[in-house]
């Protein structure tokens, strides 16, 4: 039995003290795992989230693209000789970029038939999508349109298809000729401006 005034070596006690700090480092290294699952899987989460978040808000720009050509459309085709002036006023309020600057021209062949013939037509839109990209056959995307008054003021352009009848009735010079049903394939270009879906182009499809 060791006497009071024996010193006790450091060595002596230097096994307990390794047991635990090998202890500690179990712990750490576990900490370090979940700590490391934990942000892989938030990661994962925001990655997910960011994507939804960039879909849904694809689909609701097109949806008020679509909705937007679909509208302008609308006046277009229920254009009638009791009308003209008002539709052909808020079809301009509706447009952008080169459409708008000769919109007079673009529209002068509906104008022309409509003041000429004093007809009455009733129209309506049957349906309307996105133009999906067009690519070549290795797979690269078309190239892209000259850029114009309406791609520089707005945030983007989407083009939409319409399709449409009309159904147009002669009042003026022989009104006893019957109905003229019209259709209608159109392809608009829509584009964003502070916010509102403008139609930057006009083409009829044959």
């Amino acid at each position: 039995m060791p006497g009071f005034d024996e010193v006790i070596e450091p060595d002596e006690v230097s096994g307990p003290t390794e047991r635990r700090s090998g202890t500690f480092s179990g712990f750490g290294v576990a900490s370090a795992v979940l700590a490391a699952v934990a942000l892989s899987v938030a990661v994962l989460i925001s990655v997910m989230w960011s994507g939804h978040r960039a879909a849904a808000a694809e689909r609701s720009f097109q949806a008020r693209s679509m909705q937007a050509a679909a509208e302008w459309t609308g006046v277009l085709i229920n254009m009638s000789a009791d009308n003209v002036a008002e539709n052909l006023q808020r079809l301009r309020d509706g447009t952008v970029g080169e459409l708008n600057s000769g919109f007079d021209a673009s529209i002068a062949p509906y104008r022309d038939v409509v003041t000429t013939l004093r007809s009455s037509t009733t129209g309506e839109v049957e349906s309307v999508s996105i133009e999906q990209i067009r690519r070549d056959p290795v797979g690269r995307p078309a190239a892209p349109a000259a850029p114009d008054l309406a791609t520089a003021l707005g945030a983007r352009t989407d083009t939409v298809l319409v399709v449409a009848t009309s159904v147009s009735q002669n009042v003026g010079t022989n009104p006893t000729k019957g109905p003229t049903t019209v259709r209608w394939n159109l392809r608009l270009g829509v584009s964003e401006v502070d916010g509102k879906p403008m139609i930057s182009r006009l083409e009829s499809i044959r």
